[in-house]
């Protein structure tokens, strides 16, 4: 264990209220999260069909792609079996809006959810302020040991920008549950193309606002997905926006690499070096890059590393990093320093792809007090 981890997680440990304590120690108010909304299908693909009962499960990413690659060297056709073994709701408001409804703060939903709202919506999240801006996505998310393979149908977020936010919700109105909310989260980049404009007009609502949140959390998703201007104009916008307020950028380590690359050149450099020359690039409050074995975030003070206690056999992984993104969410509303809240998103996710469910306030506090143990 590194010493720079065990300092991180003595500091989150000081700073995070104690089990007692939670939730009447941190200010539960309203948190706004947009502008996207999925219905995802969880599967599983098949290996080897035994019997009409049963089955062996094909365990990796890496034997999905061998299998692929044997077709096309043989310039033949290939077939896939695969399971649904769960749906839910997903997307980042979905996910965002379920940790935190779960930690007593009161979700504002602004998304893809259907007209009339999706059944599926409506169940889960009924209880919650919950605005409709279209159709939502269809994710299938095929799960795998060492990885997942997300293969969506996008909905109307891809279309979605300031002038149709306007149209189909209403700038001021917008400002209206912003006033007062001490976060907005919004994702996902790569699904929204057309998300700067949303930032360059937040820019201009901003000063309007009495009481505008202290943090915008932005997670831009697979950004493979986008083009170079795309990128550029991203760039500038989220510079803009930090101008007015907090921006925390948030991807993993794949996303971190792409957007490193991109905005810096392509280069052989560390998820460290990466997550740097990201920070340098889009000039947010904080640039937060989370993975498997190391969890950086980076602010004009300087670089944090904090090493992640991995599982062996993980529940789901599946939106795991949404589940980071909603506890790096938690730590700065508790105003916990940029090293700590990286441990508080590990503990989050950590704890979520360990059992698959959504772990409360105790939950993560008892995960923090046993972070050192879990190595």
């Amino acid at each position: 264990m590194d010493e720079e981890t065990r300092r991180a997680v003595a500091t989150a440990d000081e700073a995070l209220p104690t089990s007692d304590a939670l939730p009447d120690a941190i200010d539960t108010g309203r948190v706004v999260f947009g502008f996207d909304g999925y219905l995802d299908r969880v599967r599983e693909v098949v290996a080897d069909r035994i019997d009409p009962e049963s089955h062996e499960r094909l365990a990796t990413l890496e034997s999905f792609g061998d299998r692929i690659d044997r077709s096309v060297a043989a310039d033949s056709s290939l077939s896939f079996e695969w399971l649904q073994q769960g749906s839910r709701t997903g997307g980042h408001t979905s996910h965002l809006a379920r940790a935190f409804g779960g930690w007593s703060f009161d979700p504002v939903m602004v998304g893809m959810y259907g007209d009339p709202v999706h059944d599926a919506f409506e169940t889960e999240f009924g209880e919650y302020e919950l605005h409709s801006l279209g159709e939502p996505g269809v994710t299938d998310a095929v799960e795998f040991d060492d990885g997942k393979l997300m293969l969506t149908e996008i909905g109307d977020t891809m279309s979605l920008d300031w002038a149709e936010l306007d149209a189909a919700f209403g700038h001021d109105r917008l400002a209206e549950k912003l006033d007062g909310a001490s976060l907005l989260g919004t994702g996902y980049w790569s699904e929204t193309p057309d998300l700067p404009t949303v930032f360059d007009g937040l820019r201009t609502l901003w000063d309007g606002i009495d009481d505008p949140p202290e943090t915008v959390l932005v997670d831009p998703g697979d950004v493979r997905k986008l083009d170079a201007d795309r990128l550029r104009a991203g760039r500038e916008a989220i510079g803009r926006l930090d101008e007015v307020t907090d921006v925390v950028v948030t991807s993993n380590r794949a996303e971190t690499g792409v957007l490193a690359d991109a905005y810096a050149g392509d280069a052989e450099r560390s998820f460290v070096d990466d997550a740097e020359a990201v920070f340098e690039a889009l000039e947010p409050t904080w640039f937060v890059g989370h993975g498997v074995e190391q969890s950086v975030v980076v602010t004009a003070a300087g670089t944090d590393s904090v090493a992640v206690p991995s599982v062996s056999d993980p529940e789901l992984t599946t939106s795991s990093g949404d589940h980071f993104n909603a506890g790096l969410g938690l730590a700065r509303i508790a105003d916990l320093s940029p090293a700590a809240a990286v441990v508080v998103g590990n503990a989050v996710a950590g704890y979520f792809v360990r059992t698959a469910d959504q772990p409360s306030l105790a939950d993560v506090r008892a995960f923090v007090d046993e972070y050192l143990e879990k190595f």
